[in-house]
């Protein structure tokens, strides 16, 4: 489960795609959502202007949801896999450093 805990920074994940090569996607918080809902924003990572992907959202309970058209179903769970464990990952090392 994922509580309203942000992304410390940008990340960067690599994603599979079924019937293409793979790609580099950037994760960023979106900091205008509120406070209830949390939102990471999707775009190609390493582009000028790069291409918006669309949005995955995390309610209180954890629960998600993609905003977009672009990912299948596969790509999405990727990403919010990806998201889920960063963030737990970096919630971990958070508490041990206030120890």
């Amino acid at each position: 489960m994922i509580r309203n805990i942000g992304l410390i920074t940008e990340a960067k994940v690599w994603l599979k795609h079924q019937d293409r090569p793979g790609e580099i996607i950037r994760v960023a918080l979106d900091k205008g959502i509120g406070s209830k809902t949390i939102a990471y924003n999707l775009y190609h990572a390493f582009e000028n202007d790069p291409e918006y992907l669309g949005r995955i959202l995390f309610d209180e309970e954890g629960y998600w949801i993609y905003d977009g058209s672009i990912l299948s179903i596969t790509e999405q769970e990727q990403l919010a896999k990806f998201i889920i464990n960063y963030v737990k990952k970096h919630a971990r090392a958070a508490s041990v450093e206030e120890l």
